[in-house]
């Protein structure tokens, strides 16, 4: 088991599929899945809540309930957090915008520069086959971790090994 770890963390699609009101302690996430490996790194991706011009009070309160958490991910060691920018939809949807393409572009960089030899993907979405094909053949171990309410078959196929986020999963990460 040589070789560094990183761990790439989507939390749109985290957010979707962790049980409601589940409360994680990332550093316990990070290092289950790192399964005992040194880690280089987690990268945690997500985007600031939205705010319109002049913002509502909802919407500055929700930044400012982000604003901490984001310091509080920040502080903890070896995390980096990423950026994306949400883009408002119809109504009262919104999209995420270039999370993806960040950590698709991590997950590459790292693996063709030799700083992991191992991977774990926290994500659903068939777009990053390319990537993992990439860190593939970089010779890097790539592990989904997913949930079978939402994980495409086509990134399933494509990792190395898959663990399923099932309720015990969430148990056992759950903060104190």
């Amino acid at each position: 088991m040589t070789g560094r770890a990183a761990v790439f963390i989507d939390n749109g699609y985290l957010s979707k599929v962790s049980p409601e009101g589940t409360k994680i302690d990332f550093e316990k996430f990070s290092d289950e899945a790192c399964e005992g490996r040194e880690r280089l790194r987690t990268y945690f991706y997500d985007c600031m809540p939205y705010q319109s011009d002049p913002p509502t009070e909802e919407e500055r309160r929700r930044y400012a309930q982000y604003c901490k958490f984001r310091d509080i991910m920040e502080g903890l060691p070896r995390f980096q957090m990423r950026f994306g920018r949400l883009q408002k939809g119809i109504g009262e949807t919104f999209e995420q915008k270039r999370v993806d393409i960040l950590l698709a572009v991590d997950l590459v960089k790292l693996s063709w520069t030799g700083q992991i030899r191992y991977a774990t993907v926290v994500t659903g979405d068939s777009d990053f086959v390319p990537a993992v094909d990439a860190a593939k053949d970089a010779g890097v171990i790539v592990t989904l971790y997913y949930s079978k309410k939402a994980a495409h078959n086509e990134l399933l196929s494509a990792v190395d090994e898959r663990r399923e986020m099932d309720e015990e999963f969430f148990e056992r990460i759950q903060r104190d």
